[in-house]
């Protein structure tokens, strides 16, 4: 079969397909033949070799739809001609709160999603929503589930209230906008782009600011009536957690998922705790707050945003697209 086949570090402009053996599902796995799947920020970081460094080879991509088309021995509840989307966390554990020591991710050191088939084991399938397309499908996993997990696990999101979302345009922060808006809270949006700002505001957006033309902090200020906001969707890191604290409201909450521009920010800790504040870690989620997201975006007929569909053989645009950060939502390809 073909995949993305790769020892980093390696550039997106040098990602080749190439060929290996189609893989056989052991004991409690299936196969799937995959119709899609989907990038994030995390596939950059795994071609690059600076998360979960590994020196052999391995298929990145943690997101994928498709048909179950093989099942090992003593597979129960999967069978042949299932329509599934992927479960991309890897031995969570028994416990919600945190994941055991035995905890990753699909499409590190365990061979992903950018391939035209993929074994894993039968737990990480789930039924694909029927009104999901199969490139919807491909895309909601890895950031709805970080989306559902940081706002609602996480931050027990209320209705009512008020949600800062940097940097929208990728898509756990487009679904963490959706999740916002069904839950009946008001969402405020942060970019660079004004033509994501006016997406955004499409997608039920209260407030649009873009931090390139105007002052971030005090437009959250000036759209919260000086009240700040009740959750802050943080994934910026250095360059923005400071002034994230300062944007929460008093009793907030300041849920980071990721660290784009550094994971060292320096913090008025005074500030953090006058406010009664609390800091929220969070990075994907166990199979519980996955079940629970499939129920909640069924419930409420929330669909990735979709940015643009390539097929698997233009594997390196789809990834130089990614780097570039020019997308408005989840870049797909297409597999067949």
């Amino acid at each position: 079969m073909r995949a993305l086949h790769i020892t980093p570090p390696v550039t997106a402009t040098a990602l080749r397909l190439v060929d290996v053996p189609m893989p056989e599902p052991g004991p409690r796995q299936v196969r799937v033949r995959l119709h899609t799947a989907a990038l994030n920020h995390r596939d950059l970081y795994m071609i690059a070799g600076s998360r979960t460094p590994t020196s052999h080879a391995f298929t990145p991509g943690s997101d994928g739809a498709g048909v179950v088309d093989a099942v090992g021995p003593d597979t129960r509840a999967v069978t042949v001609g299932d329509e599934v989307l992927i479960f991309p966390t890897l031995n969570w554990g028994e416990r919600d709160e945190a994941p055991g020591p035995g905890f990753d991710i699909l499409g590190g050191a365990t061979n992903g999603t950018l391939a035209e088939a993929i074994v894993l084991p039968a737990e990480n399938v789930r039924p694909k929503p029927a009104y999901l397309s199969w490139e919807e499908a491909a895309a909601l996993p890895l950031s709805g589930l970080t989306a559902f997990r940081g706002l609602i696990t996480r931050a027990r999101l209320q209705p009512g209230e008020t949600v800062l979302i940097h940097g929208i345009g990728g898509a756990t922060a487009l679904f963490a906008l959706q999740i916002a808006v069904a839950m009946g809270g008001r969402a405020i949006v942060t970019s660079s782009d004004d033509a994501k700002l006016e997406r955004a505001r499409a997608l039920g957006a209260t407030a649009t600011i873009n931090y390139r033309t105007e002052e971030w902090l005090s437009a959250v200020h000036k759209a919260t009536d000086n009240r700040g906001a009740d959750v802050v969707f943080e994934s910026a890191g250095e360059e923005t957690f400071p002034g994230s604290v300062t944007a929460a409201a008093s009793g907030g909450r300041i849920v980071s998922f990721s660290t784009t521009t550094g994971g060292m920010p320096t913090l008025n800790l005074r500030e953090l705790f006058w406010k009664q504040a609390s800091v929220l870690g969070t990075t994907m989620g166990s199979p519980r707050d996955f079940d629970a997201l499939l129920a909640f975006a069924t419930a409420h007929r929330l669909a990735p945003v979709i940015d643009r569909v390539f097929p698997l053989a233009e594997v390196s645009a789809a990834f130089t697209r990614l780097e570039a950060g020019e997308q408005m939502g989840g870049i797909v390809l297409s597999i067949g």
